[in-house]
């Protein structure tokens, strides 16, 4: 959603760190580019002021012309003011010291209440709780039976029943209660438009449940409306936080960085996919992170936490590193890979990636290719690969619906894989880290490119041996744009994460 945005903060902070002091006029520059990549962004006019006008009266103080660095100081700054125009804080969720904890879901109709109903039912299952979805949307055909099918899918009881709203959710509260349900998520009617219509019937579901929070659900894909209709529904509701959906869209963001300053409510929830799983708390501080280009690295954790065993990811490190990674591991890895969602929203969470890298569409369908090829080996090819030969090619690409040249790619890349991790063993190592410094001062020979130092080959690129120049030796389609050099660049920032 914020690509453009996070171009252009990457271009002006590139330009600042050129920089080996700041004057008033380069600050100037800078906020003007800013305003205007905000405005792009369609973020509210009056958001836009604000945020402007903090980052300058920190910009321009004692605060940066102290500092050692004052152009990192004013990315700091920039960080500091978009997080606190974000929220500032993620929403601490409580819970009803006489449960069940009411939830009562508002907004227009295709917003996407009824699936972010299901997805938050889901979220609080997965911390322990034991939801009752409520269909309260009696207005539009089969929004009762949606709600049951999602209901099914994460085994989480739906209460309905064909009288009226009002009844229904209040009668829910008594169920949930009766039958040991701790939270009750109601999801009631939309319309088109707020109407008068809309609004009594919220109101009256409210009073007849006392909701201990009231979310408004708003499509971010609608900018500055959605930002009008959080206002609307305020007056009425005094609304307790928003769940923006669609985060993933292709919308330029406004409306995330505007609706807590507007409405003086918070982001509570965001959903970042169509699956059931792709729905969490909105974390202020790693949206600010992933705007202005800097990665999110706690989310790219957590994701690996949830689907990675932890014994099994170290020990599947150690023979990576060790040179004793099998195809076996590998498809193994790539299998639990997918689980963590699309790998283009996962590149984009790690920091250090150069745009045009992040920029390459990942087709998913490349990596189905090559589970395919793999899983047509025998458990001895798979364990070495150095025995297939062409007519053990021949038979693999039959098998996988592929050719033998994509065979070949595939095998010839691992191995060389193989070769670059057994090289980067150990590398989090005080030895081995003098040691990759103590080289790249005095540089190698044959004009390959040294960590930490040394010049580049004359094609611009590095050439691993017994690649070609221009390719790396990665696995994942996609990614062949990344060098020897830039991976080394990678993972050095990486050092310090316990992953």
């Amino acid at each position: 959603m914020f690509e453009t945005l996070t171009d252009t903060f990457e271009g002006i902070f590139s330009r600042l760190g050129r920089k080996g002091a700041l004057t008033e006029k380069d600050v100037d520059e800078v906020l003007r580019e800013i305003r205007v990549a905000l405005l792009e962004a369609d973020v509210n006019l009056t958001v836009v002021k604000s945020l402007r006008n903090r980052i300058k009266e920190r910009a321009v103080g004692e605060e940066v012309h102290k500092a050692l660095n004052p152009a990192q100081q004013v990315i700091k700054i920039v960080n500091e003011e978009l997080t606190a125009t974000l929220g500032g804080e993620t929403v601490n969720i409580t819970y009803a010291s006489k449960p069940p904890t009411v939830v009562m879901m508002a907004g227009l109709q295709g917003s996407g209440k009824t699936t972010s109903s299901a997805k938050l039912a889901r979220w609080f299952k997965s911390h322990g709780r034991n939801p009752l979805l409520v269909g309260a949307d009696l207005q539009r055909p089969a929004a009762v039976e949606q709600l049951r099918t999602l209901g099914r899918q994460i085994d989480v009881p739906v209460y309905s029943d064909p009288s009226d709203p009002v009844s229904v959710a209040s009668n829910a509260v008594k169920e949930a209660a009766a039958t040991g349900r701790d939270v009750v998520i109601i999801d009631t009617a939309g319309r088109l438009a707020i109407d008068q219509a809309l609004m009594e019937e919220v109101r009256r579901i409210s009073e007849a449940t006392s909701p201990h929070y009231t979310f408004l659900v708003v499509d971010a894909m609608t900018g500055q409306d959605a930002v009008t209709v959080a206002e609307a529904f305020h007056e009425k509701l005094a609304l307790d936080g928003v769940i923006l959906t669609k985060l993933d869209g292709d919308a330029r963001g406004g409306a995330a960085l505007s609706v807590k300053e507007v409405v003086g409510r918070p982001i509570a929830f965001a959903a970042t996919g169509e699956k059931i799983e792709d729905f969490d708390l909105f974390h202020p501080e790693r949206m600010a992170s992933r705007i202005l280009g800097m990665g999110d690295m706690l989310t790219l954790i957590e994701k690996a936490e949830q689907t990675f065993e932890k014994e099994e990811a170290e020990a599947a490190a150690t023979k990576l590193l060790e040179g004793q990674f099998t195809l076996d591991d590998f498809l193994d890895q790539m299998q639990q890979l997918k689980k963590m969602g699309p790998l283009t929203n996962l590149i984009g969470l790690m920091p250090g990636i150069p745009k045009e890298v992040r920029d390459v569409d990942i087709d998913d369908r490349e990596v189905n290719r090559i589970e395919a090829i793999i899983q047509s080996m025998t458990l001895e090819e798979r364990a070495n690969p150095d025995i297939i030969d062409a007519s053990r090619r021949a038979r693999i690409a039959n098998g996988s619906g592929t050719n033998p040249n994509q065979v070949s790619g595939l095998v010839s890349q691992f191995s060389e894989m193989r070769k670059m991790m057994k090289r980067f063993g150990g590398m989090g190592t005080k030895k081995v880290r003098n040691r990759r410094g103590k080289k790249g001062k005095k540089g190698r020979s044959g004009g390959r490119v040294t960590p930490k130092g040394g010049g580049r080959h004359q094609s611009g690129r590095v050439t691993p041996k017994g690649t070609k120049a221009g390719k790396a030796p990665l696995m994942l389609p996609g990614l062949d744009r990344f060098d020897e050099a830039e991976l080394e660049k990678m993972m050095g920032d990486l050092e310090g994460f316990d992953l």
